[in-house]
């Protein structure tokens, strides 16, 4: 029933918002990656409510527990089960949504599939599904980090406020130092100020996160239907709240001409004998670009070159103000929604964009070298 990610690395998600809990199964993984039981949970701190005045006052601690496949600090190669435990649900304040659809959410499209929902917090469509995600972008991370791989995201943009959108322009070190996870203190401090204004408005505000994956190597993905970039594409549209996904240049490109939009190949320079890589340079063997306006997939397959991708999110369907709707019956009522809601899901979404980035490159970087790192 579609709740499994991926092909060789896979993860496979259970629970809903307001049940016991929620977990999963990673399997795939390779044995022998070392298993940093404080990194994935910093991992799932990044994601979980109550971090600060902008973000739902939810609070829960978001304590993983691995169940299998580590053995002294190591993956043993078979499937990893973890949970995490909810322990901070206010179902009261979702008594009201009971016998009405919510506008923009997924509950009208849940009674219609299954004939029943959940309406506390949403159940299954709940944003709180995607802690599996976050433990299992954490163990991809791990893997990745063996070689050399990496993948952050940012916030680029809240409502009209924007960076620029190369992001060689900025410090990426500094996108963990504030609320909203943007790399420009100024413009940080705006986003933050609009966040606020918006809640205190009860309403909420959407944005974009952009995504940077260094050092993959060449060779990624599949000329026909398993291009790397529609990997990518499908992995970031599964996260709740996305509409939009672009690679490279993206739509701008639309208005360059060829001329302007072409990745000019550079001569490669000659390697001293013995040299080491550089760890910057582990792909030796991919040829250097003077642009990348391709966001380095070509064909469908990766270049060697940075890969670069926005994935824009919609403003919070809940507002904490009163709205039109109707009931179950299609009788014409009204909503106030209650409890604790996210004005703004950006800052918490950048680790799940990077999550999802993990495991599709993981996923593929496996395909490529036959299930090994």
């Amino acid at each position: 029933m579609h709740n499994t990610f991926g092909n060789i690395f896979t993860l496979t998600t259970f629970g809903e918002s307001h049940g016991p809990a929620v977990g999963g199964v990673v399997d795939g993984l390779p044995a022998g990656i070392d298993i940093d039981m404080d990194f994935i949970q910093a991992e799932l701190d990044r994601r979980r409510p109550g971090q600060s005045h902008i973000t739902t006052a939810r609070n829960e601690a978001d304590r993983v527990e691995l169940l299998s496949g580590v053995f002294e600090g190591k993956s043993t190669g078979c499937p990893i089960g973890f949970i995490v435990r909810n322990t901070n649900q206010h179902s009261q304040d979702y008594e009201n949504m009971r016998c009405l659809f919510r506008p923009s959410h997924a509950d009208y499209t849940y009674y219609q599939k299954y004939g029943m929902r959940d309406h506390r917090g949403g159940g299954r469509s709940s944003a709180r599904i995607t802690i599996s995600r976050c433990v299992g972008g954490a163990l991809a991370k791990l893997a990745l980090r063996q070689v050399g791989i990496s993948v952050q995201a940012y916030t680029s943009q809240v409502g009209p406020i924007a960076l620029e959108r190369d992001y060689r322009q900025y410090d990426l070190s500094l996108t963990e130092t504030n609320a909203v996870r943007c790399p420009d203190p100024e413009k940080a401090a705006q986003i933050e100020q609009l966040i606020s204004q918006v809640k205190a408005e009860g309403d909420t505000i959407g944005g974009i996160i952009t995504c940077i994956i260094r050092n993959c190597p060449p060779g990624l993905g599949e000329p026909e239907f398993g291009k790397l970039h529609a990997a990518l594409g499908g992995a970031m549209l599964s996260i709740n709240a996305v509409k939009g996904f672009e690679y490279g240049e993206g739509f701008a490109g639309v208005t360059a001409r060829g001329s302007e939009q072409n990745d000019v190949f550079l001569p490669s320079a000659p390697t001293p004998e013995n040299q080491a890589p550089s760890p910057t340079t582990l792909h030796t063997d991919a040829l250097q670009t003077l642009t990348n306006h391709s966001g380095g997939i070509q064909g469908g397959i990766s270049n060697g070159q940075d890969i670069y991708f926005r994935v824009a999110f919609k403003p919070v369907a809940t507002l904490l103000m009163q709205q039109d709707t109707v009931d179950l019956e299609g009788n014409a009522t009204q909503l106030r929604a209650q409890g604790r809601h996210d004005p703004c899901v950006l800052p918490r979404a950048v680790p799940i964009v990077e999550s999802m980035a993990a495991m599709t490159i993981l996923d593929y970087y496996l395909a490529l070298k036959a299930g090994k790192l």
